[in-house]
């Protein structure tokens, strides 16, 4: 977007774009959300800013009248595949606190200065200033949704002292953090800093919201690792400093139809981390109005669209475990990938007695890659190279040998996955569909994307890849698997396989069959 474009869309207050962009005015040194009910500022006052760290080092503050913190993030760290976009997502997900700035670089490709200077150019701030901005976020969230403590907060939020924490509070949002809290009412509980807790949160997001992620989730749940229905997702997550169970929920009675995010057990150094995968899984921070207006102007969609606007393309909460689910379920359908994968569950750790899981009905973690190289063998049943794919991948990702997160591209996806036994095309894309929520993903080989374009309205001279709906085609495949289930009376099944005609199974694939990178898959 242009300089003139933003400004028109602060002049309408339009919600859609609060967090892709924030509004900063020299006159009063204060930056906005573009919803901000404030009067219009002129238009030679105005500076705009990708990021609300890059208007803290400018030197402005958040606006106290919209918070321009308490709003989803930018869909462009998804539409971005260069250093920036890459950086930002590994940032979201708590690179910095585990690793640092150096290793952020070092798994970049770059040195920290190179890093450095990209981020400074790209985004005006630097890697630190960006941790810095989703720390003051997350702080912010825990603020005014729970009672927890101040210094319990700070810790959580990833700051390294209650003193830095009540310095960037003040910094970014010129409120004392008693203040800030004071601005709204508390919805959740917690327990003391360093023992698990449990605590409720709010989750900003774009509306429309369509919960047929819900069902799609449900369809795939694993018994004892997940549970799902129509309006609430359960499961247990590994996580950094330890394991936890959250559960998802949509209240569509609510105002603008609430999500909230009940997290237990959870050590509070890992709700960054919490936050930011769950925030992936369920495409909280996808920009709904524009990619249904690009589909709707496709005539095969534009009915579906108009049925379910605001659909969402599912991400992943661990990138080693899609994988995995991915390759069992390819060239078979959801249910026959359910059982394989209930099958596996075995190998996962169990829960400890008076685990909050247990409550929720749930009892072991997803197996991890090292459970599945040691014992997948004895539980998996099928196809033998389906089999040996399998425990390929797993012994390659836990020897160390695969190495992928949300930092690829599809480009270093395709570098990384193709040459393993079993993994093709189809993989690669639905990999970087639900890892690096990849907005342009077209499953073209896919037998469900297939029934499902026989389901839509005919229409001539539209391209068979959709390319005319780029970069939004995930969005499209999802109402193709729509389509196709609704045909055979379920929409909580759509197949998950490649079976074109013709295709070698994807056993067989081997590197000289490898697709330039960045095609549809």
């Amino acid at each position: 977007m242009d300089f003139w474009q933003r400004y028109r869309a602060i002049d309408a207050r339009d919600p859609r774009f609060d967090g892709q962009f924030f509004t900063a005015v020299r006159s009063t040194g204060i930056y906005c959300r573009p919803s901000c009910p404030a009067r219009t500022p002129k238009a030679e006052n105005v500076t705009f800013y990708e990021t609300s760290a890059a208007a803290h080092e400018a030197g402005y503050r958040a606006c106290k009248r919209c918070l321009p913190e308490a709003v989803p993030g930018t869909p462009a760290w998804n539409l971005r595949s260069d250093v920036a976009g890459r950086a930002m997502r590994l940032i979201n997900d708590g690179a910095i606190s585990r690793v640092g700035v150096e290793g952020l670089a070092t798994r970049l490709g770059y040195s920290s200065r190179q890093l450095n200077r990209i981020l400074s150019h790209e985004l005006g701030a630097g890697p630190l200033s960006l941790a810095r901005a989703s720390r003051a976020q997350t702080a912010r969230t825990l603020l005014v949704s729970t009672s927890m403590k101040l210094s319990d907060v700070a810790f959580a939020a990833g700051f390294n002292s209650v003193r830095q924490f009540n310095d960037t509070i003040n910094e970014v949002f010129a409120l004392t953090p008693t203040a800030l809290r004071a601005t709204a009412k508390p919805l959740g509980h917690h327990g003391r800093q360093g023992e698990a807790t449990s605590l409720t949160l709010a989750l900003p997001h774009r509306e429309p919201f369509d919960t047929g992620i819900f069902d799609f989730l449900a369809a795939r749940a694993v018994p004892g690792v997940e549970l799902a229905n129509s309006s609430s997702y359960t499961r247990t997550l590994r996580l950094p400093h330890g394991n936890a169970a959250f559960t998802v929920e949509y209240d569509a009675g609510a105002r603008g139809g609430a999500l909230t995010l009940a997290a237990s057990t959870l050590d509070l150094h890992d709700l960054p981390v919490l936050l930011s995968r769950v925030r992936r899984l369920f495409d909280l921070d996808a920009d709904p109005v524009a990619v249904d207006e690009a589909l709707a102007s496709d005539a095969r969609l534009g009915p579906s669209v108009g049925d379910t606007p605001g659909i969402r393309v599912p991400g992943a909460v661990d990138p080693q475990e899609l994988l995995v689910r991915a390759i069992i379920g390819q060239q078979i359908t959801v249910a026959a990938a359910h059982t394989a994968l209930t099958q596996l569950s075995d190998a996962g750790t169990r829960l400890p007695e008076g685990h909050a899981g247990h409550a929720l009905g749930l009892d072991r973690l997803f197996p991890t890659a090292e459970e599945i190289a040691h014992s997948g063998w004895e539980l998996l049943r099928g196809p033998q190279r389906r089999i040996d794919s399998v425990l390929a991948a797993a012994a390659a990702m836990a020897g160390g040998e695969l190495d992928f997160d949300y930092g690829d591209d599809r480009h270093t996806l395709a570098e990384k996955l193709l040459p393993l036994p079993g993994v093709g095309p189809w993989t690669v894309g639905y990999v970087a569909m639900r890892v690096i929520g990849d907005p342009d993903v077209f499953l073209a080989n896919d037998a469900a994307v297939r029934n499902g374009l026989k389901n839509l309205a005919a229409a001539e001279g539209l391209p068979a890849d959709f390319r005319n709906v780029s970069p939004w085609r995930s969005y499209a495949t999802m109402h193709l698997w729509r389509a196709a289930a609704s045909k055979r009376g379920s929409a909580n099944a759509p197949r998950e396989r490649s079976m074109a005609t013709g295709e070698v199974p994807a056993s067989q694939h081997r590197p000289r069959r490898q697709r330039p990178a960045g095609s549809p898959g």
